[in-house]
């Protein structure tokens, strides 16, 4: 049976979903209409969503929020805390300040930097969990679930497709990749999910992980820029600075058995140095990953060695 394929450009990226199955149209169709829903309803830059319907009512009053969406922003509460917000949601005003990635992306000032470094305190996220609500107490706080949203979307879609009988698949959600079985058209069974050298422009590949019914998130400095002058930005930030984080590292790829948990070890371990990264990674045994410093050194932790093959 065929791989059956769904191409679609939505969420700032490329989305491809990949099936096997004898409804597979009819499972990509439902699965398109998931991401659509989605991203309507978790977005931070659509104003109806139901994320900026918390966001408007920042300082004012608490949000009843659905399930999913409460379940979610506790994660990357109860995470962004423990991480000593490494990983942070309240980032909001800052994305929105700088906005890498769009047309009107600047440098902001250091005055308007520290101004909304004040509104980023997961501290000032209140949630109750009885009513569901979510209020966050600063007037100008706002919620961005993007450092989240795509590993828990392709969770989602990963749990629809195999509930539905699929055996073998691939989501991929823009540099965040979830298998589904093995693949049935690679005589090891593996799916070969290639990482891309962030010095180089796209499609050079610096080594291929082999996969199987696994999660690889990547996170690298190449993604979005802004430039000015002779500086570049990307765009992943520090809340403690305001500005993107300034270390060593250029590429992170982390492979584990969730994608949601893809997304929240590669914005944590963003913040370290490459080594350091690679201590955290074999220490925890159910996350492997893979570091590429600004310098193109390859750092590979321990237990994923065995299943990468350098291409350089």
């Amino acid at each position: 049976m065929p791989l059956e394929t769904r191409v679609l450009e939505m969420m700032g990226t490329v989305i491809t979903l990949s099936i096997e199955h004898s409804e597979a149209q009819l499972l990509l169709e439902h699965a398109q209409k998931m991401l659509e829903d989605f991203q309507q309803r978790f977005s931070a830059n659509q104003e109806d969503s139901e994320l900026m319907k918390v966001n408007a009512q920042a300082g004012i009053k608490p949000v009843k929020v659905p399930t999913d969406l409460f379940n979610l922003i506790k994660k990357g509460h109860d995470m962004g805390i423990s991480s000593h917000s490494k990983l942070n949601i309240a980032i909001g005003p800052l994305i929105k300040l700088w906005h890498i990635g769009f047309n009107d992306a600047r440098v902001p000032t250091a005055q308007e930097i520290e101004e909304k470094l004040t509104l980023v305190r997961l501290e000032d996220i209140e949630l109750n969990e009885t009513d569901q609500t979510v209020f966050l107490r600063q007037k100008g706080m706002e919620i961005d679930l993007g450092a989240l949203a795509k590993g828990y979307f392709a969770d989602q879609l990963k749990n629809y497709f195999q509930t539905k009988g699929v055996q073998s698949g691939i989501i991929d959600l823009g540099g965040n990749v979830l298998t589904i079985g093995e693949s049935t058209k690679n005589p090891e069974g593996v799916w070969q999910i290639g990482i891309q050298n962030p010095m180089k422009e796209r499609g050079n590949l610096v080594a291929v992980i082999k996969s199987k019914d696994q999660s690889v998130v990547t996170s690298g400095i190449y993604e979005r820029v802004l430039k000015s002058g002779e500086k570049k930005y990307h765009h992943i930030f520090d809340s403690v600075t305001g500005y993107p984080v300034d270390n060593d590292i250029a590429s992170l790829t982390i492979v584990s058995d969730q994608s949601l948990d893809g997304e929240f070890w590669t914005t944590i371990l963003f913040h370290e140095s490459p080594g350091k990264a690679l201590n955290w990674l074999n220490q925890m045994p159910q996350i492997e990953g893979l570091v590429i410093s600004r310098t193109n050194e390859l750092f590979v932790s321990d237990k994923l060695k065995p299943h990468v093959v350098l291409l350089e």
